[in-house]
């Protein structure tokens, strides 16, 4: 996810740079079209700056954190309000494209569910909706984070819907409104990988409006890195600090009392990744790994309720077992519909998991060890 967004934020910040005149080597702007060598360097750039930030222990406090959301929130507003003068309709003809019938094969690009019942191919169409689906599924990745609060809310049963639900709503509603707008301001044959909605600006000769919204979006998708970054380096920590991963990842630094470690680490892994790998390729991965948790949420969902009906719940579930068997099948079918070569690489990531957890994690954890001493904590970030 770290890369991800890594990798977006680079294409704003190479839009802000071609307005002012001012164009990187093809060679370091990425794998996306590259016909050799391509390496995005202002994404490796922007993973080792934050690691090196997060080592140091520097924080956001609530007040930046707020100023960030309105940047983001007033540059979607701008898409939305200044695009809709420049949208034209022949633009939106046809509304859903015709299917595009491909040849059908064994390629490991060709979506799963095609090498497993033999449907052929088709770009666009309804069936290309839901190919399309599994990948612009990204774009709904962080409303789970809300049930983490559940613990901290006064009416959980009544707080955590409405937070859920209510966020997912409104985003949903700027998401498709900017998806209109800019499909309607530009042909969609048309639009850019990197930055679609500044460069959708600049094709009309609008610059200005290009600039403050790759400003905007470089700013806010900072901070997205960031907070990603922190997130991931802590579940490592504490990995690490309950036995599965080694315990020299667990010690803090002497001076910001952070843990620099899996901080490094994790930074140069990413920042690597980020560099040498395409949008569409890392936005894949992250998709079908979050898909993936989702239904082993929903499965543990119904076999917790048999198994364990004494845990304490501050949010429980309604309609179980029918919502969470929609949310596995609905999950399902969007991984299905992803590459087979993603799956691959889903598969061999899983199994050095397991072999880590197996063979360590397994064995050395301090809940098998019959351990209870707290290890240390870093410092709040």
């Amino acid at each position: 996810g770290t890369a991800v967004v890594a990798v977006g934020w680079s294409g704003y910040i190479r839009s802000l740079f071609d307005s002012w005149g001012w164009h990187l080597p093809a060679y370091l702007s990425g794998r996306d079209g590259a016909s050799g060598f391509g390496f995005d360097i202002l994404a490796a750039a922007l993973v080792l700056l934050l690691t090196c930030v997060l080592v140091v222990g520097m924080k956001l406090s609530a007040r930046i954190t707020s100023a960030v959301v309105a940047i983001k929130v007033i540059v979607v507003l701008i898409v939305i309000v200044a695009g809709a003068f420049f949208v034209t309709g022949d633009n939106y003809k046809p509304f859903i494209p015709p299917s595009q019938p491909q040849e059908a094969g064994g390629d490991l690009k060709a979506p799963l569910i095609q090498l497993m019942f033999g449907w052929a191919p088709a770009n666009f169409g309804v069936l290309g909706i839901f190919t399309a689906a599994s990948v612009v599924f990204f774009a709904f990745i962080g409303f789970d984070i809300v049930a983490t609060a559940a613990e901290e809310t006064r009416n959980p049963q009544r707080d955590m819907p409405r937070g859920i639900l209510g966020s997912l709503f409104i985003c949903t509603v700027l998401y498709v409104a900017v998806s209109l707008v800019v499909t309607g301001m530009q042909k969609y044959t048309k639009l850019s990988v990197e930055a679609p909605l500044a460069d959708a600006f600049k094709s009309l000769g609008h610059p200005w409006f290009a600039g403050i919204i790759s400003f905007g979006a470089a700013v806010g998708l900072t901070t997205v890195c960031m907070i990603l970054l922190l997130g991931q380096t802590r579940v490592f920590f504490a990995m690490s600090r309950d036995g599965l991963l080694p315990r020299f990842f667990s010690r803090v630094h002497p001076r910001f009392r952070t843990p620099h470690r899996p901080t490094i680490l994790l930074g140069v892994i990413i920042a690597i990744i980020a560099g040498f790998t395409s949008l569409s390729e890392l936005a894949e991965l992250v998709n079908i790994g979050t898909l993936f948790a989702f239904i082993v949420v929903a499965i543990s969902v119904i076999i917790l309720r048999r198994t364990r009906p004494d845990l304490p719940r501050a949010f429980r579930t309604p309609l179980v077992p029918a919502l969470p068997i929609v949310s596995v099948c609905a999950s399902l079918w969007l991984m299905l519909n992803l590459p087979a070569e993603t799956w691959l690489r889903f598969a061999i990531w899983m199994a050095i998991g397991f072999v880590v957890y197996f063979l360590y994690g397994r064995t050395h954890s301090r809940l098998a060890r019959g351990e209870d001493k707290p290890a240390e904590t870093p410092k709040a970030t």
